[in-house]
């Protein structure tokens, strides 16, 4: 080995018995320090936090020396998942309502197949929430409607749109969640007055939506 790294043997167990650098030693402390901290954390701060939490303890290191250490250490913050608001709202009181796409999204023909949700946006003023109907053969947006509540009168209005806009065909499926206001009997009169048939999962469908500022 030393002679494939090009230096003499002496030098070698010279090295290998030298006492440990005060640098070195630092470094060690240090780890059982960021160690502690991160450990105190539950295991949630990164790089930056710990070397806040250092400096509070009178550690003093820099900031780059601690991501240093916590790559070499392997230490890895596992962020909890952010809130989101929960539009599903089961109610318990609602009839019985059919499956009647069987998780088959794709349609044979325009106004035949709808699928509907709820999605919320925030803004400077609150909530402002979205109330969507997606044509299942176009993938088309075919009625909406915003407000600052997701009472049933927004999903009716988003239906409703759709119906006056789109041509929808009798007792065509409109497919939505288990949410209260989808199986409230209030809705279903909107449906059935639009001549649609409403069909549920237990499972949400979610509508992609990016914002931009």
């Amino acid at each position: 080995m030393c002679s494939w790294l090009g230096v003499s043997t002496s030098g070698f167990y010279e090295w290998r018995s030298r006492p440990t650098s005060a640098t070195a030693r630092r470094r060690e402390r240090l780890k059982e320090f960021i160690i502690q901290v991160f450990d105190d954390s539950d295991e949630t701060y990164g790089y930056r936090r710990v070397h806040a939490a250092l400096a509070r303890r009178g550690v003093r290191c820099s900031v780059e020396l601690v991501r240093g250490l916590m790559r070499e250490l392997g230490l890895v913050p596992c962020q909890p998942r952010p809130w989101r608001h929960s539009l599903t709202e089961g109610d318990p009181g609602a009839d019985q309502i059919p499956d009647l796409v069987a998780r088959d999204f794709a349609a044979q023909a325009p106004g035949v197949k709808m699928v509907g949700d709820i999605t919320y946006i925030p803004t400077w003023e609150g909530w402002v929430y979205l109330a969507t109907v997606i044509d299942c053969h176009t993938k088309e947006v075919v009625g909406w409607a915003m407000g600052d509540n997701y009472k049933t009168p927004l999903i009716s209005a988003a239906i409703t749109m759709a119906a006056r806009n789109h041509d929808l065909k009798p007792g065509a499926i409109f497919h939505s969640d288990r949410g209260s206001n989808y199986t409230s009997a209030e809705f279903a009169a909107t449906l059935r007055g639009l001549d649609l048939r409403q069909e549920h999962v237990a499972v949400c469908v979610e509508v992609g939506w990016r914002s931009h500022t």
